[in-house]
């Protein structure tokens, strides 16, 4: 009955096949409402993760909206008889099926993309082209090999080892891949208990893995990924409106927020909106769940469905219908603990009155060191001894759950304010830099960050990791003078947005990033990938200087 009243609705075609002018096939699925009296805009999402039954759901979503449901998938997908390629091509084929889009006489010429994760990354592939068809983009929790999977800040990420298995193995997905998560578990334990290269984990997997391969030779910047997405002066080009979802718990939020970074700084005129939240990588792109890990959401949290948010836009900006009551300003986020959405013009604006912070070095009975808001007149350090070939711990590991009766943490170099006296809002990105020296060539620095309240629980709000070597350049490793001071500055940090309660306070726990969730980095100065525990030598010195300076999104709450 249900297939009835669709086909009643809809003319749907599960599987068109479309040839570019290069003879690259590609496969779209089209849905589009029946008994139209005119032509229609398109709205299209590019994917890898060809599913023919979910994509007609999609598309048939979107011509419930009023609009031509398009989605195309990859080259070497479904019908496509050319190699299947993640990545690479997306951005030129993606242009090629709206090019083909705008000549079809069911088209008024417009057409919209939108989507997450990997189907953000091919929208901002796509604007690279700027196609004329092409009208405005919604990218939530997009994707970024360099920022996000599988590098985050030029670190490369066990994570998603297994990803191109499960978009590569056959026409479709094989999701016998995450299947067996217990098996990807232990893969990631030996190779860390181990101390080999992380470029020996298909080896120890049984099977080869090319593409992770490939990606590990690419540990910068390079011009391998900036011929897939906008550089510099392309992102001038991209004047159409930009609609970025992502949230605070969600892993693709670094490379969400650099794209839109980069689009600023290159195009101070774009016009793009960002919409963050509580959300993890699954909830930044579908409807809210009432509670991230053991934190429970405040009620206007559950306010945000993304896709009918999307769509409440595209109305407005291709029909004149009213924006999204969310949509208030350019930066549009929830505090929580306050039941409250904020609206600001700018990421700068939200981080313009963040208070600078400098740590003590005399440590209390916890073994704690004070932050505060004044800087010793003296010059001094905190040592961190950290060995590399010790694989019995783990440092600067995200804890989960992520809410706690009590505030510990196993290791690293703990950083605590004072008790807030009155309510205060933690809004946006950690900014600064750490004045460090080391006895390495190169060391992954990280720390995580906790708000604990006046009762003694707390909350971890990020982690945030960074390879001092590519900090001040992602596009260029600078290796470190051994036992040489050295401010390396704190880039991509996430974002975060709470009340602290007074009596509150906040917690930074600086570390060496060196755990199972990423290749461990020796400071040989070789190549990382390559890099095994042979490679440890004496134990890894960090001098933290309290000169460093850590700049907090902090102000006074006024609700």
């Amino acid at each position: 009955m249900l297939v009835t009243e669709q086909n009643k609705r809809f003319d749907i075609q599960p599987e068109v096949l479309i040839t570019t002018s290069e003879g690259i096939e590609l496969t779209a699925t089209i849905v589009m409402p029946k008994h139209r009296e005119m032509t229609l805009p398109t709205a299209m999402q590019f994917t890898i993760y060809a599913d023919e039954k979910s994509h007609i759901k999609t598309a048939m979503h979107a011509a419930a909206h009023g609009y031509i449901g398009l989605i195309a998938n990859s080259r070497g997908k479904r019908l496509s008889s050319n190699t299947i390629t993640p990545f690479e091509h997306d951005g030129q084929d993606a242009t090629a099926v709206i090019n083909w889009i705008s000549k079809q006489p069911w088209s008024n010429g417009e057409v919209v993309m939108y989507g997450g994760s990997y189907n953000g990354f091919t929208q901002w592939a796509t604007a690279k082209h700027m196609p004329k068809a092409l009208k405005a983009i919604a990218p939530y929790a997009a994707a970024s090999l360099i920022t996000g999977l599988p590098y985050e800040n030029n670190i490369m990420l066990t994570a998603n080892y297994e990803w191109a298995f499960h978009v590569t193995n056959n026409k479709t997905v094989d999701h016998s891949v995450y299947a067996n998560w217990q098996k990807r578990n232990a893969l990631v334990k030996e190779l860390y208990e181990s101390g080999k290269s992380i470029s020996s984990i298909d080896k120890l997997d049984g099977k080869n893995n090319p593409w992770f391969q490939k990606w590990l030779k690419h540990p910068s910047f390079d011009t391998y990924y900036q011929a897939m997405v906008p550089v510099k002066q392309e992102y001038q080009r991209i004047d159409i409106p930009v609609l970025t979802i992502t949230g605070y718990f969600d892993g693709g939020q670094i490379s969400a927020l650099d794209y839109l970074t980069r689009h600023y700084q290159h195009n101070p005129n774009a016009d793009h909106t960002l919409l963050i939240g509580p959300y993890n990588h699954h909830t930044a792109q579908n409807k809210v769940r009432t509670h991230h890990s053991n934190y429970k959401l405040d009620a206007v949290a559950l306010e945000k469905d993304t896709e009918e948010i999307v769509f409440q836009w595209f109305d407005y900006l291709l029909k004149n219908t009213a924006k999204p009551t969310l949509l208030k300003n350019k930066v549009n986020y929830q505090v929580m603990g306050s039941n409250q959405w904020l609206h600001k013009a700018s990421l700068a604006e939200m981080n313009k009155n963040a208070q600078s912070f400098y740590f003590q070095t005399n440590a209390n009975e916890q073994g704690h060191y004070l932050l505060s808001n004044k800087m010793d007149s003296k010059l001094n350090f905190i040592k961190q001894t950290v060995d590399m070939a010790d694989r019995t711990t783990e440092h600067n590991v995200s804890p989960w759950p992520i809410m706690s009766e009590s505030f510990n943490v196993d290791n690293g170099v703990v950083l605590m304010t004072e008790p807030f006296e009155q309510p205060m809002e933690l809004s946006g990105q950690i900014h600064g830099t750490l004045s460090l020296a080391v006895n390495k060539k190169d060391v992954d620095i990280g720390y995580t960050l906790f708000a604990i309240d006046n009762t003694g629980k707390s909350m971890h709000l990020q982690t945030y990791i960074s390879r001092a070597s590519y900090a001040h350049n992602m596009s260029r490793r600078e290796l470190l003078t051994p036992n040489e001071k050295k401010n390396i500055p704190i880039v991509n940090a996430r974002m975060t947005a709470m009340l602290l309660k007074k009596g509150s306070r906040l917690a930074i726990v600086l570390n060496v990033n060196k755990n199972r969730n990423a290749q461990v980095n020796m400071g040989s100065g070789k190549d990382v990938g390559s890099e095994t525990i042979a490679d440890a030598g004496k134990p890894l010195v960090l001098t933290w200087f309290n000169d460093s300076e850590i700049n907090l999104p902090l102000k006074v709450w006024q609700p």
